[in-house]
């Protein structure tokens, strides 16, 4: 109790919500606890943290809630005395059905058992320590723009769907329907008749106009634009599939301009931040994958102690159980899903842009290895080299690497 009491003046459990926290307190030496509702306002928790500073003495609080960034989070750490510890809600969950097995819950309970694990688990948390604004900044607008191409996907692939149905041969004139240019041309000229109707010179000014420069291609389309025949002229299949179409057209649009302004502030955030470089020396990383890779790892080198550590947070390191004789691998369910999903598709595309990566996804299909799991294999062994680099400060270098499999005998860089 003498090293507790010296180090925090109390200790707090919060069950977080949208209106209002459920907090309980303990103040340290001592075993009462003091249960209340601190309302979801800014004035409201500013004058808890008020409070709080006031009755300690503005000596350090520790607090203990389920999440590691979010509002509440947020204004908790505007207050210098408050040390906030994040907790898995998994690992709440369970310790929750572990003393409550009839699985009654409510929410003053949630708030008192995020304090008891704070209390009596304190070594297996870790305490919350910001990265630099820019980075956290670069975290968060990575997220969000992934999450927006998402739903760019998803308006095309509604819009797609709707001209199915009466139109699809633009959907063979333009192969990419994340573009400004298919969003403009389906628009103005949204069904066959409309299309055929257009002149000549206009249609090879639009194309002009959206930096389609090959002639041939150009003349390609038209003579495709003139010869189309309309799928149906049913209008009950065709007037709600249009209407359908040019609802979502401006929203695709929308979106589509919104990633290039994401893919701006990225690479504004990206030039202040001296580690960017080494994600940037990597293959494939490029102007989308290195500020995801950045944003992964982070700038605080004591946040993971080894690769492992990363490949684990990552979810691309395996699980392995046993239970008597008995031994199976599967899937990491407790992991990351945004940097799960960074280091997967940025190891696909690595394949064709590097030797020895190519390689190893060509020797572990032979295997018999699934397209997927040869690319969560692939990330976890990137995941050793992306640490190691990142730990030194190195950027890639490819040909210093193919060196030192060569060196070692690898099999990778070996003739079969």
């Amino acid at each position: 109790m003498k090293q507790e009491a010296e180090e925090f003046a109390a200790l707090i459990g919060i069950d977080w919500a949208d209106q209002k926290h459920d907090v309980c307190l303990r103040v340290c030496g001592s075993e009462k606890l003091e249960r209340s509702t601190v309302d979801h306002t800014p004035e409201e928790l500013e004058n808890w943290a008020m409070m709080l500073r006031e009755r300690f003495g503005g000596k350090p609080v520790a607090v203990c809630v389920e999440m590691e960034r979010g509002p509440l989070i947020s204004a908790l750490l505007k207050y210098d005395f408050i040390v906030v510890f994040p907790v898995n809600p998994q690992t709440l969950a369970k310790y929750r059905q572990a003393w409550h097995p009839s699985g009654a819950k409510d929410d003053p309970t949630d708030a008192e058992l995020a304090l008891e694990v704070l209390h009596k688990h304190r070594d297996k948390l870790k305490k919350l320590s910001l990265q630099s604004a820019g980075m956290r900044a670069l975290q968060r607008l990575v997220e969000d723009r992934r999450r927006m191409v998402d739903e760019r996907v998803r308006l095309s692939n509604r819009i797609v769907a709707a001209l199915k149905d009466y139109f699809p041969q633009v959907l063979q004139w333009f192969e990419d329907r994340g573009t400004v240019t298919f969003c403009d041309f389906v628009e103005q000229w949204p069904s066959v008749e409309e299309s055929k109707r257009a002149r000549r010179a206009r249609l090879q000014a639009f194309f002009h106009e959206h930096n389609v420069r090959s002639a041939a291609r150009i003349e390609e389309r038209i003579e495709l634009i003139k010869s189309a025949v309309p799928l149906t002229t049913d209008r009950g299949v065709v007037v709600p599939a249009k209407l359908i179409v040019s609802s979502l057209l401006p929203a695709l649009r929308a979106m589509i301009e919104a990633i290039k302004v994401y893919d701006a502030e990225i690479e504004k955030q990206c030039t202040n931040l001296s580690d960017y470089r080494i994600f940037q020396s990597f293959p494939a990383a490029a102007e989308v994958f290195a500020p995801r890779l950045l944003a992964a790892f982070g700038e605080d080198r004591g946040r993971f102690k080894s690769a492992h550590a990363v490949q684990c947070y990552g979810g691309v390191a395996p699980v392995t159980e046993r239970s008597g004789n008995q031994k199976w691998v599967h899937w990491r369910w407790a992991s990351t899903t945004f940097v799960r999903q960074t280091l997967v598709e940025w190891a696909a595309q690595t394949i064709p842009h590097s030797y020895w990566a190519g390689e190893f996804y060509r020797r572990h299909r032979e295997r018999g290895g699934t397209h997927q799991g040869a690319l969560r294999a692939l990330a976890f062994k990137w995941v050793r080299i992306l640490y190691r680099c990142w730990v030194n400060k190195t950027p890639y270098d490819e040909s210093r690497y193919l060196k030192h499999l060569r060196a070692r005998n690898a099999p990778l860089v070996t003739s079969n």
